[in-house]
């Protein structure tokens, strides 16, 4: 028997807070529908605007539990918008931006059993950035998590970047709630080092360099022209960051992991925001961050490190055909 989750109201965070991240743990589709399909009617009944970014075949599912009630709801397949988890808190804050004065309904769920550790990793990194980037907004931003399919890991981490759970219908708060901080410290494991990889030490006026020793590289790879073109500008972009802003030397790295592309650039700078790159940037933005956007908008995966005098970003690219 499946228990009906009521959202009429959102769920409640605390006192008056206006933003709200709940998780919903669901084991099955009938939950699924239940849980997410409550959740959006409740929006359309309340008037307030509302996005379900999930999983292409559960929101084929869901328009279906919903006919003609799906008419009014913004969509987008998840596993196509974000590929990247580094890309998805833009795309919310941009759906959110279009309705400003509004309290929005958001439904996201970046994470799907068939992600890589790496990707869950990330997607995890995003949940806790999603505290900080909507803290004080009319929002509430509904993240659905399969416990059936699912890691356990996973899900642990879900309690630690939600302060709201909804289990088997029932709302209640989450005693294991981490800082996004501490969430994202744990999320910065040491990178693997590839068994082999192509390296360039490059410095200031040696942007052209960079780009023909990439380009090179790729020549060699049944790379798709598209990915090409996007890989490079990923690496002009990381490159030009390590020569503006870290005294303007850097290293560059290029290998393969199986039918992705994995290029690496690494200096002495330092990233002290972890919401740098993942937030769209404005024109006149003080804290710059455009380079570190792009790249999150054309890879497939970009991995962050950084620490006393050392910054590493590593970007990952599907495009060599198996």
């Amino acid at each position: 028997m499946v228990r009906a989750t009521r959202f009429d109201r959102a769920p409640v965070m605390g006192d008056g807070a206006k933003f709200v991240h709940p998780a919903l743990f669901y084991d099955g589709m009938d939950q699924y529908l239940t849980g997410v399909g409550g959740f959006v009617r409740a929006a359309q009944e309340a008037g307030e605007p509302v996005f379900v970014a999930v999983p292409g075949e559960r929101l084929d599912a869901l328009r279906d539990s919903l006919g003609s009630e799906a008419g009014g709801v913004a969509s987008a397949d998840m596993t196509q918008l974000g590929r990247n988890p580094g890309r998805i808190l833009s795309a919310l804050q941009d759906f959110a931006n279009s309705h400003r004065g509004q309290a929005v309904r958001i439904v996201g769920e970046p994470i799907w059993a068939q992600r890589t550790p790496a990707e869950m990793r990330e997607a995890t990194r995003h949940e806790a950035l999603i505290n900080t980037a909507f803290h004080g907004r009319s929002a509430t931003i509904l993240c659905p998590y399969d416990v059936a399919g699912l890691p356990t890991a996973v899900i642990k981490d879900a309690r630690r970047t939600h302060p709201t759970l909804i289990e088997d219908g029932v709302t209640g708060r989450s005693p294991a709630y981490a800082e996004p901080s501490a969430v994202c410290s744990d999320c910065d494991i040491p990178l693997p080092e590839p068994e082999q990889a192509e390296t360039l030490t490059f410095g200031k006026g040696c942007l052209s360099l960079v780009r023909h020793f990439a380009d090179a590289w790729m020549e060699s790879l049944p790379v798709q022209p598209r990915r090409k073109d996007d890989l490079l500008i990923a690496i002009s972009e990381a490159a030009a960051n390590s020569i503006a802003h870290s005294g303007g030397d850097g290293t560059l790295r290029l290998w393969t992991e199986g039918d992705r592309l994995v290029t690496e650039v690494h200096d002495g700078g330092e990233l002290p925001n972890p919401m740098v790159g993942r937030t769209r940037p404005t024109l006149d933005s003080a804290t710059g961050g455009r380079g570190l956007w792009i790249i999150q908008q054309v890879c497939d995966l970009v991995e962050i490190r950084t620490g006393a005098g050392s910054l590493t970003v590593r970007m990952h690219m599907a495009g060599v055909p198996r």
